[in-house]
């Protein structure tokens, strides 16, 4: 059955297998450990020399309606696409989709224990880069809220 992801209009005879894996470390990521919550990433254009920060979760909240005679919502841990996810900018899909997967390189930076954390990490890469002020990136915009406390005791 071949998979398809619909927004880089790409199929994969493998099932839901990326074209491009990810690499932590120069090696292939397939599965992240459980206490991993997310993680910050590079995606580079191989051939334009672009590229873009961001960052992705591993896992989602979703919410169930209460059983019978209950009024709580339930709450379950539903897993992401991270493993098929190529970033979130516009600019950088549309060169996706024209320049095809096998000209585009992704690579995890960080991995990331809370949400705060990931938010941090992110923004720091950002930051520390100039993705604002340089045009071989992708980024158009620094979106960060994080609380100090929540990051102060899990740097890496």
């Amino acid at each position: 059955m071949n998979a398809k992801d619909p927004r880089l209009g790409q199929t994969n005879a493998r099932k839901q297998r990326p074209v491009n894996e990810w690499t932590l470390n120069n090696k292939i990521i397939t599965e992240l450990p459980s206490t991993v919550v997310g993680f910050v990433y590079l995606i580079e254009c191989i051939t334009l020399n672009k590229k873009y920060i961001g960052k992705k979760l591993t896992h989602f909240k979703r919410s169930k309606p209460p059983l019978k005679g209950r009024t709580n919502k339930r709450h379950t841990r539903v897993s992401s696409d991270w493993l098929t996810y190529w970033g979130s900018s516009d600019s950088l899909t549309e060169d996706i989709k024209r320049l095809g997967l096998s000209n585009f390189k992704r690579t995890i930076l960080h991995t990331c224990s809370s949400k705060s954390q990931c938010n941090y990490l992110e923004a720091k890469e950002q930051f520390a880069r100039c993705v604002l002020e340089r045009s071989d990136y992708y980024n158009n915009n620094i979106q960060v809220r994080v609380h100090g406390s929540h990051i102060l005791n899990k740097q890496p």
